[in-house]
């Protein structure tokens, strides 16, 4: 029976994922994008140990006027990077917390907002 089943996957493992980030945190606001990306490695560290800070992922585009950023990981990851940085609560003893914004596995999808779009 098995020998006949075939899988169809809509977003293969090995595909990436692309999230919109956002830091929240009171007071600080000169987070730079290596900090950005060390923090979320920490947060991987922090619950998954060393491997879990070995999983692949990459800054796209960081903004630190707004702490927002862009970041792809492969969809085998996200779970495990959304998961991490959901319980970060402090960097360098200040309170800070991720929101995640946008998720799509296409990165043209991002460039806008469905839900603010005007029609004429």
């Amino acid at each position: 029976m098995l020998a006949n089943t075939t899988l169809i996957s809509l977003c293969p493992l090995r595909s990436p994922c692309d999230l919109v980030l956002r830091v929240l945190e009171k007071g600080r606001r000169n987070v730079e994008a290596a900090q950005f990306k060390q923090l979320m490695i920490s947060g991987l560290r922090q619950l998954y140990g060393e491997v879990g800070a070995a999983l692949p992922f990459d800054v796209l585009k960081f903004d630190p006027s707004t702490l927002t950023g862009m970041v792809r990981v492969c969809n085998s990851g996200l779970v495990k990077l959304w998961s991490a940085i959901t319980l970060i609560g402090s960097y360098q003893n200040e309170l800070c917390a991720f929101r995640v914004t946008q998720v799509s596995p296409f990165l043209i999808a991002l460039s806008g907002n469905s839900r603010k779009l005007e029609l004429d």
